[in-house]
């Protein structure tokens, strides 16, 4: 009973933080908003018995992206009044796009309740766990052996997203001065050290 309370006690939480990610009229409540909404989620997960994506939820939603979104927010010189203006705009487009969302969710749902091996996939958890394996020993068995060349492939995505990300954002600045350190280890004292025979009392 105590754990269904807590369960509903999470969802709602994070029903209404999410719904006011999307309603709040100030860009950093909505931020606000989305950090007690991953927060939430993350107790969802530690219901389930699943502590590691609770952890990483935590850790890198909350911990990185969470707040440089709330960094980026608070330096961006935001107009409000344009934003509100194109919302009735692209309401349509956004509820067209919700729907087939929704549409996607019940398919799904429908076929994982529908499938002929249910109770085997919605047992496997709690066998893993008899076992005396914890959830994230489990987690790492599998990422590391079965899927390991798909988890490979999405770090080298990744690492490509990244730098395509500072190649677009660099920018040169004429006359800014940069370190060359070829050209520092090159150096010679011929090339790098004058020497000037000031005469007596010509010195300043």
């Amino acid at each position: 009973m105590i754990a269904a309370l807590i369960f509903y006690m999470f969802a709602a939480f994070t029903v209404g933080a999410g719904v006011m990610v999307i309603s709040a009229r100030n860009p950093v409540h909505s931020v606000l908003f989305l950090i007690l909404a991953f927060f939430n989620a993350a107790g969802l997960f530690l219901l389930l018995g699943a502590e590691f994506l609770a952890m990483v939820l935590v850790v890198v939603y909350v911990g990185a992206v969470a707040v440089l979104f709330l960094f980026v927010v608070m330096m961006l010189d935001i107009n409000l009044s344009e934003l509100r203006e194109g919302f009735l705009t692209y309401l349509p487009t956004g509820g067209v796009i919700a729907l087939v969302l929704l549409v996607e969710l019940a398919v799904t749902f429908g076929g994982w309740a529908f499938a002929p091996d249910v109770e085997a996939l919605v047992q496997a958890p709690v066998q893993a766990a008899a076992s005396g394996v914890t959830n994230t020993e489990a987690l790492g068995a599998l990422i590391y052996t079965k899927y390991v060349f798909l988890f490979q492939a999405s770090g080298l995505i990744l690492l490509v997203a990244m730098i395509g990300t500072i190649l677009l954002t660099l920018r040169t600045r004429p006359g800014s001065r940069k370190q060359k350190i070829a050209a520092q280890v090159a150096r010679t004292a011929k090339n790098s050290v004058e020497l000037v025979k000031v005469p007596t009392g010509g010195g300043i």
